[in-house]
Parts: structure tokens; sequence; C-alpha cells
């Protein structure tokens, strides 16, 4: 009740810009747009909070230490193996430093797309959607391994989709046309 009281000009606020976007183009294209706003958010983040350069230059050191310790494991050789050691030190840090790099946006991202994320999950209009995929689609995109996750209500049809996974398929896919079209470099 108490954060329901906290975040109510919140949603109010959420309310002022989405309700007359579902209103208009209806729940299906709702969720994609807010999808889409939120992978772009997401991104924009990505881009600007962490330096892809030093980002890809640590992913490669990490490559590298670990297809020496692969070697080195596989070797037997007991040198090989305590030199390893003695670079584990240093490549934690660089795992540290990539860690930390990784969460930049995420903390700055966070609140904003929980509180819309919360607002979706109220909404009646977007709570009720059911999006029917065709056979192939169903499929390709592997929803029986979501569905084996995430269970459908009662009453929907089984290749369907509810609103969850609709968000989910729709900004995993403009999340990758953005970081594409950004330019960003190295894993999501």
């Amino acid at each position: 009740m108490a954060l329901e009281f906290i975040t109510h000009p919140v949603f109010g606020a959420i309310d002022v810009v989405f309700i007359p976007l579902i209103n208009a183009f209806g729940p299906i294209i709702g969720v994609f747009v807010i999808a889409t706003l939120v992978a772009f958010v997401i991104t924009l983040a990505n881009k600007l909070l962490v330096d892809q350069d030093r980002l890809q230059f640590l992913q490669k050191e990490m490559k590298g230490f670990q297809s020496e310790m692969m070697e080195a494991q596989k070797s037997g050789d007991p040198k090989a193996m305590a030199e390893m050691q003695k670079k584990q030190m240093e490549f934690m840090n660089i795992q540290k430093e990539m860690m930390f790099n990784s969460f930049k946006p995420m903390i700055v991202t966070f609140i904003p797309i929980i509180l819309v994320y919360w607002w979706m999950a109220q909404e009646p209009a977007i709570t009720k959607l059911v999006v029917q995929l065709p056979t192939v689609a169903f499929y390709t995109l592997l929803v029986p391994v979501f569905h084996a996750f995430y269970h459908q209500s009662p009453g929907v049809p089984h290749q369907a989709i509810e609103w969850l996974g609709w968000y989910i398929l729709c900004s995993f896919a403009m999340s990758l046309v953005f970081r594409k079209y950004l330019g960003l470099k190295g894993g999501m």
C-alpha cells in the first residue's frame, strides 16, 4: 500500500505518456513501442557510459588468458601451472574492471526501467495481451523453451505468448538493432 502511494505520481506520469499510445494503436503496438524505448535507453546508456574500445581490449586479454590456462592444464606442466597462478591475480583485476564497466549502465537505468515494467504489469490493457504466433515463428523463436520457464495463463492458446513474452521478444530484437546501429562492441 505505501509503495503504491509513493509511486502513484510516477504512474500518473507514465499513464499520460503511454495510455494514449495504447488507446490509439492497441496493446500490441503499445508494448512494442515501450520495449523499443527501453531497449534504446539501455543501449544508449551502454554507448555513453562504457568505453567500448577498452572493453574490447579487456575481452581479448581475458580470452588469451583463458587459452593459456587451458594449454597449461592440458600440458600438466607444474611450472606452467605455477606461472598461470601468478598471472591469475592480474586477470582477476581485469575481470573486476570488465564487471564494473558492465554495471555502470545498469545502475543508471535500473530504477526507471523497473518503474515502467511495474506499470506494465499493473495496466489491464497490457496484462490481457495475447499475441498469436504463426507456427514457424513459434518454433523459430524458441517459444516452447520460454514456456518451459514461464507458464501460460489458463485459456491462452498453445501458440501464443502473453504480454511478458511479447515484451521480451520485442526488447531483445530492438536491442540487437540499436547495438548494431550505435556500433557497440563486445557482448551484451
